[in-house]
């Protein structure tokens, strides 16, 4: 697995400072967190739900959810299980390194463990579990990894290098983490479990639409997440609690759930000058009329705010995270300059632009040479309109 895989060479040596590394699923989970992206959605009542999987790994997708809990209607989950089962059955036939990380979204923990089972040998092909509403004032955080650790021991994933234990990714999205009066407490215990649990996360999700439907609320294709002041508090504490540098957490940011052109009411966020510099005004008419202008404003503020990568809904958002989270060059050289430079103090960036503080920036600078692993460095004056557009070719 690498990103950009899908590139000529020539465009690859044309655009990148550093490529980004090949991944393998026995790859150190720290690197998979990060390097997860775009992790696509798809419900488990899917038809061709092997072949879709396969057609956007071809595409660059490296990390896929397979939805049995909200996605499906509460009469329809025995035929999604059977769909998702024959689907992973398929998909064995494949050499796992072939495919994204596959994750699958369970309802309870009684239904992680009989997917599991009944998944057999088929079981190889998937890396971990999605644990949605993920609380523990009720224990149903700790029954869900305990469910995932009998799991990995019925199934002989103990955590060698060629049997990786199946991991879990769990979503903060439940009303007590979502209400005030009960959030702080709920999600210190919930950072507790996690690393008591630490061999078996990879990183935390952030559920928004939860979030919002707590107090009957939807973001236009307009606003981004943090315009919805309530759930950004929510977001900004989860940050505060997981989002320590010594702790070590990825955070992945919130679902975009627009896709079709809709009327507006704001004028577009997506500056004209940057595409116009590159002779791409195509390119910006394209991003506005399938409203990703507002996905790469968000994506923007989710770096910012401490997050990387996003849950995506629909195949044509996945190149957009992706060439957002390659690192430029002059992000990569300042933070080589820092994290190189033990001594503390300050001094100017080599593109004499900023200042960097060397010991209030390191953790910044080594989370950026991380994301920089993962996704690459981009080529000095390569801006990310350049990558958009061979990444969304």
């Amino acid at each position: 697995m690498q990103h950009f895989q899908a590139l000529a060479e020539s465009v690859k040596d044309r655009l990148f400072h550093k490529r980004p590394e090949h991944l393998h699923r026995t790859s150190k989970p720290g690197l998979l967190a990060v390097a997860l992206g775009a992790t696509l959605y798809s419900p488990a009542t899917r038809s061709s739900l092997a072949h879709g999987i396969r057609k956007q790994a071809a595409a660059g997708c490296l990390s896929v959810v397979i939805c049995l809990e909200d996605a499906v209607p509460d009469g329809e989950v025995p035929a999604a299980e059977e769909n998702l089962l024959a689907a992973l059955t398929d998909l064995a036939l494949d050499e796992p390194d072939e495919l994204p990380l596959i994750f699958i979204r369970c309802r309870t923990a009684e239904q992680l463990l009989d997917i599991g089972r009944r998944a057999g040998a088929a079981l190889r092909v998937v890396y971990g579990f999605v644990l949605p509403k993920f609380e523990n004032e009720t224990g149903r955080g700790r029954t869900f990894l305990k469910a995932l650790q009998l799991l990995n021991e019925e199934a002989g994933r103990t955590g060698a290098p060629q049997e990786q234990a199946l991991m879990a990714m769990p979503i903060i999205e439940d009303l007590s983490t979502t209400h005030l009066e009960s959030r702080v407490r709920v999600l210190t215990d919930n950072l507790a479990l996690v690393e008591e649990f630490r061999d078996l996360v990879l990183c935390v999700r952030i559920g928004a639409t939860d979030m919002s439907s707590a107090f009957g609320l939807r973001r236009s294709r307009d606003l981004t997440i943090y315009n919805v002041k309530v759930v950004a508090n929510i977001i900004g504490d989860v940050v505060n609690i997981f989002g320590r540098p010594n702790d070590g957490w990825v955070i992945s940011g919130p679902v975009w759930e627009h896709f079709v052109n809709t009327e507006r009411v704001l004028r577009p966020q997506l500056r004209s000058t940057p595409f116009e510099a590159v002779n791409e005004g195509e390119l910006r008419q394209r991003i506005l009329m399938e409203n990703l202008d507002g996905l790469i404003r968000e994506i923007e503020l989710d770096l910012a705010n401490g997050l990387l990568g996003k849950t995506v809904i629909h195949p044509t958002h996945v190149p957009v995270v992706h060439a957002m989270c390659v690192v430029s060059h002059e992000e990569y050289l300042d933070a080589v300059d820092i994290a190189g430079d033990a001594r503390g103090g300050v001094k100017a960036s080599s593109y004499g632009n900023k200042m960097n503080e060397l010991k209030p920036h390191r953790a910044w600078a080594e989370r950026t040479l991380l994301r920089a692993r993962a996704f690459g460095v981009a080529r000095p004056g390569v801006n990310f309109v350049e990558l958009l557009e061979a990444n969304m070719r």
